[in-house]
């Protein structure tokens, strides 16, 4: 009877293992291994090769002291991942995963950069306010084409860089020094800039009162992160305590995004509840709208938004959701250009994995995405303004107040 009984478990334990898509065997030591069957949808591919590749390596590499199995691994999941050719979809080994998963919330040591992609070109998204990148004269748009750093020795061309390496490579202790060769639409050679990391604090919000009368605020938005709530809880408090208030400049020049949620949480501050906000559109082409949920407190004042070239991702979601509800004008210059969705994942040893799972696309149905420097991508304001590098003036903003009169 117990034999009977050994038999059924055996036998049940199989068949379940098998409708889950493994098998046991037994190996040479006459241990019981559970073991992935090749699914049917991959059943045309011979993953015996890649343990070929894999042991012919461990056996023949005459340097044992490089072999390093974790890491081997790591490499051989990033490579899958990079087969795709998607820069924003990327594995995250452990060190990286926590480097990108550093919330600018806190204090980090860099120089102050959020970077991406035009096309398959790394780029600066924009620089952060009073940073040292900021005060080396970097901007919004320029391509990184080289990266050295003489103590790390680092020295390398980014073709082909994924985005948490080009982070890694960047970001370095505090004192220690980094040079970005660059170029620039409107220059014709590369050009090169040594930066010095500094402690960074970044916050999410600014607030100022402008014009001549002071009636205007001056709302920055630099981020969506994790502090950006509270900060903006506090700040519009401010102007609605500020009796003499007659409108809002929200700026976004420079805001690199981040969540979709927080874009539309961040719309329904100045849209009717119910409002289509963005689009998302998945590999299936199904569409999902996102409305605007929340009773916003700044509906009726009038509104005009501020963007440029760094003005990326949920950015460009939060501008591109007024415009088209007509709900402001939108001044500055032609946005970054990033209309795609990223997935984080994070696995229980600490690394990670972000997968782009959809494009989003503007209430009009607009998709912003920029596929390199001949693209298209972008939304374009209302009324353009281009800053004056010779001037320290803010004509940009100056065109956003001269609407007020």
């Amino acid at each position: 009877m117990l034999i009977a009984a050994g038999f059924l478990m055996v036998f049940a334990g199989g068949y379940l293992l098998g409708i889950k898509g493994y098998r046991a065997q037994i190996d040479a030591a006459k241990k019981i291994q559970i073991v992935r069957l090749t699914p049917p949808d991959k059943s045309d591919l011979d993953f015996s090769f890649f343990w070929k590749v894999w042991d012919s390596l461990t056996a023949k590499y005459f340097d044992k002291e490089k072999i390093d199995q974790r890491a081997m691994m790591y490499g051989a999941i990033s490579g899958m991942v990079s087969a795709l050719g998607d820069p924003y979809t990327v594995f995250l080994p452990p060190g990286d995963n926590k480097v990108m998963n550093e919330d600018l919330s806190g204090s980090f040591e860099g120089i102050g950069i959020q970077i991406g992609f035009k096309g398959s070109q790394l780029a600066v998204i924009a620089p952060l306010p009073d940073s040292p990148a900021q005060k080396a004269g970097l901007k919004a748009g320029d391509f990184i084409v080289g990266i050295k750093d003489e103590v790390n020795n680092v020295d390398r061309g980014t073709a082909g860089i994924s985005l948490p390496e080009a982070v890694k490579l960047i970001r370095g202790k505090a004192g220690t020094k980094v040079a970005l060769i660059l170029t620039r639409e409107g220059l014709t050679e590369p050009f090169t800039v040594e930066i010095e990391r500094a402690k960074l604090e970044v916050p999410s919000v600014l607030l100022s009162f402008v014009g001549k009368d002071k009636t205007i605020a001056h709302l920055q938005l630099l981020k969506f992160g994790g502090d950006t709530s509270a900060q903006w809880e506090e700040k519009v408090s401010e102007i609605l305590n500020n009796k003499d208030t007659k409108g809002v400049i929200l700026d976004l020049r420079n805001n690199p995004g981040g969540y979709l949620e927080g874009a539309v949480e961040t719309a329904g501050e100045f849209l009717p509840v119910g409002t289509l906000a963005v689009i998302e559109q998945g590999a299936d082409g199904v569409k999902k709208e996102y409305k605007t949920q929340r009773t916003g407190r700044l509906v009726k004042i009038p509104l005009v938004v501020l963007v440029n070239g760094g003005s990326a991702s949920a950015a460009e979601i939060l501008a591109g959701a007024l415009k088209d509800n007509q709900r402001a004008k939108i001044v500055g210059e032609k946005t970054f250009g990033k209309g795609s969705i990223q997935e984080p994942m994070d696995f229980e040893n600490g690394s990670g994995l972000h997968i782009t799972i959809a494009k989003w696309l503007t209430p009009a149905g607009v998709w912003v995405n920029d596929k390199g420097p001949a693209s298209q991508g972008g939304l374009d304001p209302d009324v353009k303004i281009v800053l004056d590098d010779k001037t320290k003036d803010d004509t940009q903003l100056q065109a956003a107040l001269s609407i007020f009169k």
